[in-house]
This record gives structure tokens, sequence and C-alpha cells, in this order.
């Protein structure tokens, strides 16, 4: 029941309604001590009816707000105001605090002396806390916000951003000094403008079709796309280039995002690498060939002694090894510039396996090592002899080094109805698998090679994928550290 101290003015109908209102009702004197109250303000505040009948506003106000609170009523009292709203804490009974949005009007007798207040209260605590919350939230994605675009703007590697319909959304300031190079004219600020991009060989412009941002809004995704953009060779940029489609929440194209990672130095200093190890090559060719002459001529001589031939063969052995880093080093450097690599033509690939598994013979007996072979009697291919057998003398040079004496390796040769598979299997330790990945990218040695001190620059299972894949074909390894190695390779017929 809501608390009453004196008879009130007002009908049955009125009272009924403050009663049950859900909204904070009272009546306060003059001189602000409670006369009525409903039981949605004592349930708001959490007064019993007979304790809000013994208080006053000032015992439940919030001290920082009293002041303010009295200071309007005193200009309601004096006539200056009729009434009044502001917002202001409760202090409830069990200490905690209550926003309350206060609305006071002072209703006069006839003659103009002040009777009481009317005050209704409506409870802002939980909107108000709602609105806390909402306003930290939008300060935090403000600073966060503020934070990425610190990020966008600074980071070394342009940035791109499309809409759906290939208009420029953002992009930071790295990416307007490539777009500077490219259209020195400026930017309409869509995809598909022609301008200043070179293909990766910078021999002609990109058409719209190919540029990265036509293709990345037509939704395709790629990495490490090289182009060039500048008008002139001497300042122009190399730019490897990766995309990736933005979608919205129902799975839809929202546009896309492009990097651009500026990779000139890169690839000019392997050119230059690529170009001295291809002049020192071709340096070392001539004596090379000459020493190895010499010392064939040296070793069958009738004048040299058994000691003398001893260290001659030990000498035309290494300069042969050097003279096979010499040629891998060249083929290398072929490779790298786009020349043709094989002269194809038809062979039986059982006689060139048959016959790189024989030279190989006396290295694997002088190792311990079982060399076994099983190929069917004959099978017919279009390749080039001399590079496939240089893929299998590598593939068994590795495997043989690899194995421990006791150990096996196995070749095989599968004729398949569109293809032909060799596999090479050994029974050695395997490779590390952090190196699996890496094994045949170039000059790679792995913790094996390095930590048996095994000769070769890293060039031997680069040049095998290089030759496999001039052939349209496909070459894979499995290794299990302690059982062993397996390479797969598969030619098509």
């Amino acid at each position: 029941m809501p608390v009453t101290t004196r008879a009130l003015p007002t009908d049955d109908l009125w009272r009924l309604t403050v009663e049950h209102s859900p909204v904070g009702m009272a009546i306060v004197s003059p001189e602000g001590h409670f006369q009525f109250a409903n039981v949605a303000m004592c349930d708001m505040l959490g007064y019993d009816p007979e304790v809000m009948a013994t208080l006053s506003f000032h015992d439940i106000t919030h001290s920082d707000d009293l002041a303010s609170d009295m200071r309007l009523v005193e200009q309601c009292l004096a006539g200056e105001i009729s009434s009044y709203r502001i917002t202001k804490r409760y202090v409830c009974a069990d200490g905690t605090i209550v926003i309350g949005d206060l609305s006071v009007a002072l209703l006069r007798d006839p003659d103009g002396t002040p009777m009481h207040f009317i005050s209704q209260i409506a409870d802002l605590t939980e909107r108000h806390a709602f609105v806390e919350r909402l306003d930290a939230a939008e300060e935090t994605i403000e600073s966060e916000r503020r934070r990425a675009e610190a990020v966008f703007d600074s980071v070394a590697v342009g940035l791109l951003l499309l809409d759906a319909d290939g208009a420029y959304q953002a992009y930071n300031t790295r990416h307007s000094e490539f777009m500077a190079l490219a259209f020195p004219d400026g930017h309409l600020g869509r995809v598909g403008q022609l301008g200043f991009l070179y293909d990766a060989e910078q021999t002609r412009t990109l058409t719209s079709e190919e540029m990265p941002t036509v293709r990345a809004v037509a939704g395709e995704e790629f990495d490490d796309l090289l182009l060039w953009v500048g008008e002139d060779p001497q300042t122009r940029r190399a730019l490897s280039v990766s995309a990736r489609s933005v979608r919205d929440r129902f799975g839809a194209c929202a546009g896309a995002a492009l990097a651009y990672q500026d990779v000139t130095d890169k690839i000019r200093a392997e050119k230059v690498k690529d170009d001295f190890v291809s002049t020192v090559s071709h340096e070392l060719r001539t004596p090379l060939t000459s020493a190895l002459a010499y010392l064939e001529l040296l070793e069958e001589s009738a004048d040299v002694t058994d000691d003398g031939r001893h260290q001659v063969v030990a000498a035309r052995r290494n300069v042969l090894r050097l003279s096979h880093l010499v040629a891998d080093l060249l083929f290398a450097t072929r490779a790298t510039a786009g020349s043709t690599l094989i002269d194809p033509y038809r062979l039986d690939l059982v006689t060139t396996v048959a016959e790189a598994v024989e030279a190989a013979g006396p290295d694997a007996e002088r190792a311990g090592v079982r060399l076994t072979l099983a190929q069917p009697a004959s099978v017919s291919v279009v390749a080039d002899g001399m590079r496939l057998r240089h893929v299998v003398d590598n593939l068994l040079a590795n495997a043989i080094l690899y194995s421990q004496r006791g150990g096996e390796v196995r070749v095989a040769l599968a004729d398949g109805h569109d293809r032909v598979v060799l596999t090479i299997a050994d029974t050695g330790g395997g490779i590390d698998p952090d190196d699996v990945a890496r094994v045949f990218d170039r000059f790679f040695r792995g913790t094996n090679a390095l930590r048996l001190q095994a000769p070769g620059a890293g060039l031997g299972l680069d040049i095998v994928r290089t030759i496999v894949e001039a052939h349209g074909g496909e070459v894979s390894l499995e290794s299990t550290p302690g059982v062993g190695t397996t390479v797969a390779v598969i030619l098509p017929r």
C-alpha cells in the first residue's frame, strides 16, 4: 500500500491511477517531506511505505545532486518557475544508486499559497547504463578505427579496397605512390583504367582485363602476381600483387582487397646474382674441361707412378665434381632466363633408367647400399633422354648418399595408361619435417646435408623439378624420419 500521512484532495479514480502507475509518483510538501509515494516509487528505491513516510527528498537525493534540486525547488516556491525537470541520482535503501528522470510541478491553492509538489520519476538506470556501454563501445570502435587507419597508412605495402562495382573505396599512402607511377595524369577511381602497367617480362602493357583490380572485382583470388609500373624503365617498380574477395554476411561478393609489395630490389638483386653465376660458370667451363682432359691423359701415362696415379685420380674426381657443379649452375641460369631446356624425341625410358642404375652401381657398392630395379620390358615416351638421365642420376645420387650402410634403394618404373611413374625409395634416415616443403628450392641445403657435410650447392632437386616440369610432368617427395624417403616422378605419355 502507498504511504498516506494526511487526507489528499483527490478523488478515488485519481488515487487508483496513481497507485498502479508503473512510473514512480509522489506528493511532497513545500518543506520537502513525502506526503504520498506510490508502489512503483517505493519499489524503485527499495524503501518500505512506512519508512518513506518519515523521509524527505533531501534524504534520498545523492549529495552531489542535492544543491541543484533545492535551487529549482526554491525557484518554484518563489514563483519564478511553476515546474522543472532534471535527471538526478537517488540513494536506495540498500545504498545503490538509481538514476531518475524527475518531473516536478508545484500546486497552489486559490490564493497562491504553495500546497504541495507533484513529482513523477522514471527510472533511467538501465537506459543510462546502456548509453554508457554504448558510448564506451563507440569510443573503442573509434579508437580501433584510428589505430587501423594508422597501421593501414604506415605499412610499406600498398593496400587497396574496392567495392563490388569496382570503385576505389580506400587506399594508403604507399599505394598512392604506385598509382602516381602507373597513372601520372591521374586516376578516375575505378578499375580498368589503362596506364603504365607492364607484364612480368616488361614487354607490353597490360590490357584492362589483365589488370589485378579488374580480376579481383570479378571474384578472382591470387597471390604474387608480378607486374611493373612506371613509364621510365629506370624508375619502373616491380610489384607482387595478391588479392582476396570481400564478402557480405550472405556470402555475396562485396568487393576486394589487394596488397602490392614492392619487389624491385629483390628482382634486380636476383638478376645480378644470376648474371654473376652465369659469367663465372662460363669462365670456369673451358679451363675445367681442359684440366679434366689433361688429368685423363696423365692418368693413362706410363710415366706416372702408382702413388702419383692415385693422386691424379683423386684430382680428376674433384675436377669432375666441380665440372658437374658448373654445369648445374649454367642449367639453373638458363632456366631462370626462360631458355628452352629440353629437346624431346621418342625414346625407351627403360633403357635410360637402366643405364643410370648401372652407372650408380659402383657408388652404391662402396656405400654398402643395395640397389634394385623393377621395370617393364619397354616404356616409350617422347622426352629429352639426356635431361631425364640427369633427373635419374640426381635422385639416385641423393638416395645413395643419405642411405646408411646396409640400407636399400629401390627404383621402380610403372607404365600407366596416360602417364609413366618413376619412383626411387631409400631406407635412409629421412628428411627433417621442417625441410620437406623446401627441398626443391634452389640453393636450399637441409639439416641432413649440413650435418653430413654432403657435397653440392643445393641445386640437384631444383634441377630435377625444372626438367620434369619442362616435360609437362610433376615430382613429389614423401619422407618419414627414421624410415626413409620416396621421390615420385610422373611424366605424360
